[in-house]
C-alpha cells in the first residue's frame, strides 16, 4: 500500500486560510468601521452623541475611548442631569483602564461636587481603591499606602452600612500589614548597620534607631502577625548597644537588656527565638556577674 504523503506547510496555510480569509476580511471591516464611527464621534460638535456614544463604550469595555469622550462632555454638561453621571462614569472609565491616578482626582471631584449625589458611596469607595492599588511593596515609600488607609478609614466613617464595609476593612488590614513590614524592614536595617553612623535619623546610633523604631511599630500595631519579630530585634538590639558602649554606660545598658530578656520570654515562652534570647542573657549576666564581683572586691 502507497504511504500517504503529508502536505507540506504552506500547503496547510493555503487550506487554511481559504476557510478564515472571509472571517478575516469581516473582522478587518468591522475594526474599520469601529475606528471610522469611533473618529466621527470625536469630531462631532454634538455633545448628546458624544455622551451616548461614551456610555456605549464603557459598557462594552472600551475604557480609554470612554474615558476621552466623557472628558470632552464634561463642560458642556456641567449644570444639567447628564453632568453628574458623565463625571462619575469619566472617574470610573478612568479606574477600569488602570489610571489611578486621573481616577482618584476625578471621583475626588465628583465628591465634592455632589455630596448628596446618588453615586457619591461609590465614587468614594472607588476613590479609596485608586489609592489601594497604588501602595507599594514595603520596602519603597508608602505616602500612598497611608493615603489609601485614611480614605478607607474615612469611607467607613461616612458609610458604616455600607455594602462594601467589609471589604474595605479586608483591605484597611492588608495596608496595616504593609506599613508594618515597611516598619520591621526599617528596624532591621537599623539593626543590621550596627555601629556604622549611616543614616541614622533616630537615635544616638542605628542600634537607639532600630529600639525606638521597632517599639513605635509594637505601640502603632498592638495586633500584627510580626510582634515576636519586633521584640527579639528589640532584644538583640538592646544587648548589642550595651556591649558596645563605653564603659560608664554598659552596666546599666546591660540591666535594661536583662529586664528585655524577662519581658520577652513571659510573653512568648514558647517563642522559636529563645536559643537566642538565652544566649544573650548568658552573655549580660556574667559581664553584670563579673562587675558586682569587682565592687564586692573594692568595699572588702
Amino acid at each position: 500500500m502507497r504511504a500517504l504523503r503529508a502536505p507540506k506547510t504552506d500547503e496547510l496555510m493555503r487550506d487554511t486560510m481559504k476557510y478564515f480569509r472571509p472571517l478575516l476580511f469581516l473582522s478587518a471591516i468591522l475594526l474599520v468601521g469601529s475606528c471610522n464611527s469611533y473618529n466621527k464621534v470625536l469630531k462631532s460638535a454634538n455633545y448628546d452623541l458624544k455622551y451616548e456614544m461614551a456610555k456605549q463604550y464603557y459598557a462594552q469595555g472600551l475604557y480609554n475611548r470612554a474615558t476621552l469622550l466623557f472628558n470632552e462632555v464634561l463642560a458642556p454638561m456641567r449644570g444639567t442631569e447628564n453632568g453628574e453621571e458623565s463625571l462619575f462614569l469619566l472617574g470610573m472609565s478612568a479606574y477600569k483602564a488602570h489610571d489611578f491616578d486621573a481616577a482618584s482626582s476625578y471621583l475626588k471631584k465628583y465628591c465634592e461636587a455632589y455630596p448628596k449625589g446618588i453615586y457619591v458611596e461609590e465614587a468614594a469607595y472607588v476613590q479609596a481603591l485608586s489609592y489601594y492599588e497604588q501602595a507599594p511593596e514595603p520596602k519603597l515609600d508608602q505616602t500612598k499606602t497611608y493615603e489609601a488607609v485614611t480614605l478607607l478609614q474615612s469611607f467607613v466613617e461616612n458609610y458604616p452600612t455600607s455594602q462594601y464595609r467589609d471589604d474595605v476593612h479586608k483591605k484597611i488590614f492588608e495596608l496595616q500589614d504593609l506599613l508594618v513590614e515597611k516598619e520591621y524592614l526599617t528596624a532591621k536595617l537599623y539593626y543590621d548597620l550596627g555601629p556604622y553612623y549611616i543614616n541614622c535619623s533616630l537615635g544616638g546610633n542605628n542600634y537607639e534607631a532600630c529600639i525606638i523604631t521597632a517599639e513605635n511599630a509594637i505601640l502603632d500595631y498592638p495586633y500584627t502577625s510580626l510582634r515576636e519579630q519586633f521584640a527579639i530585634l528589640i532584644l538583640k538590639a538592646k544587648f548589642e548597644l550595651a556591649r558596645q558602649s563605653v564603659e560608664e554606660k554598659k552596666e546599666e545598658r546591660y540591666q535594661n537588656a536583662v529586664e528585655e530578656y524577662y519581658g520577652f520570654t513571659n510573653e512568648y515562652p514558647e517563642s522559636s527565638f529563645l536559643p537566642q534570647a538565652q544566649k544573650l542573657f548568658n552573655s549580660a549576666q556574667k559581664f553584670l556577674g563579673r562587675t558586682n564581683k569587682t565592687e564586692d572586691d573594692t568595699k572588702a
